[in-house]
């Protein structure tokens, strides 16, 4: 039985990986920290809290003498560390808070299992989730990051995350402090915050606002469900290669503006078979007999905005025999249902200063 500490565990991929983890391993005692910041939402993760089936913290990473008591209250052996600013818009307009976050509550976390384990670090492990956009950007023609490429970050975002990265390596290096890190692609599926582009895309042409599309819609991302990523994850710990890093993708690089017509037709699939939808979503283009795709509209382009990122998931797949399950179409339909059938967690956080902020960045059209 293992005492794990999930930083992050009522975010978007964090509260996915405390499901996978919770259900694989039952009998785990699982402690969940979170800030509970905009993109953190208890909403998510409310059946295990209910059911008992983990205890809850609300705190800050970067709060040293909260994270030291949880270690030694709860005997901690494993984190597995998602607590994280990710979104680059924000880091464009607000850098400060990436930085404190990412780098000094990253170090706050190392160096309180470093204390606490006391050089005595068998059977522990700090698995530190990371992104792809480390490595910079890519040519369209470029081959894929590998865990060798140089880290080249071009966002106080993507620094933040490369900075956090090194920390983690260097606790390794020089305590010898068990760790592992993974750095995953684009992430998609059940309780993404809508400020990202699925599910932006997709409650905007549920209201029947604009989709906007950075420039001009050319960029590329490997896509990779968040399941899978969970999967990964659990493969990375089980397998207990300390020191090592891993890349985790989808295998499915799509350009931007593509992606976004394959969801509004997918949307417009849905209205087509569920004549209900037209009555609960009144204001999207289907119910008002119109392609969704007649939503999109185009806005000036991110600042420093990343050409391509694509993955070389070639070391996972020999090291740890691990390969992504869920193909993209079945795992875009899986996150369309999700979003169609789960009107009421969508709501409840997409509103208010939240919406006030998308609706200063990324602004609206008429339609």
């Amino acid at each position: 039985m293992k005492n794990l500490l999930i930083t992050g565990g009522a975010g978007f991929i964090g509260s996915n990986f405390l499901y996978f983890w919770a259900g694989k391993y039952p009998d785990d005692n699982i402690i969940v920290l979170d800030a509970l910041t905009y993109a953190g939402n208890l909403p998510s993760i409310s059946s295990l809290i209910e059911n008992k089936s983990i205890t809850f913290i609300e705190g800050d990473i970067c709060n040293a003498a909260l994270i030291d008591e949880i270690f030694i209250k709860h005997n901690i052996d494993l984190v597995v560390h998602f607590a994280a600013e990710s979104h680059v818009d924000r880091s464009i307009v607000d850098p400060d808070t990436f930085i404190r976050t990412n780098i000094e509550g990253t170090h706050t976390l190392l160096f309180a299992a470093l204390t606490a384990w006391k050089n005595n670090f068998e059977g522990k492990l700090f698995h530190h989730i990371s992104t792809d956009e480390v490595y910079g950007d890519l040519g369209f023609d470029d081959p894929a990051f590998t865990e060798t490429t140089p880290y080249a970050p071009r966002s106080p975002y993507a620094a933040s995350k490369a900075s956090s990265d090194m920390l983690v390596r260097s606790y390794f290096t020089t305590y010898g402090l068990p760790v592992t890190i993974s750095n995953c692609s684009n992430n998609y599926g059940p309780y993404q915050f809508p400020e990202k582009l699925i599910p932006l895309m997709l409650i905007n042409a549920l209201k029947g606002k604009g989709l906007p599309i950075y420039g001009d819609g050319s960029n590329v991302r490997d896509w990779l469900f968040v399941d899978d990523h969970c999967a990964a994850i659990a493969a990375i710990i089980e397998s207990r290669n300390v020191g090592e890093t891993y890349n985790v993708g989808g295998n499915t690089e799509i350009v931007n503006l593509d992606l976004v017509n394959v969801l509004c037709e997918e949307l417009d699939k849905a209205f087509e078979s569920d004549k209900t939808l037209s009555e609960r979503f009144p204001l999207s283009s289907p119910a008002k007999c119109k392609e969704s795709k007649s939503l999109i509209y185009y806005v000036k382009d991110r600042l420093g905005h990343d050409v391509r990122y694509a993955i070389n998931t070639s070391k996972i797949v020999n090291d740890l025999n691990f390969k992504p399950k869920v193909n993209f179409a079945e795992g875009l339909s899986l996150t369309l249902e999700w979003y169609l059938y789960n009107e009421g967690w969508w709501n409840s956080i997409s509103s208010d200063d939240h919406q006030s902020w998308l609706d200063k960045h990324y602004g609206q059209n008429s339609n």
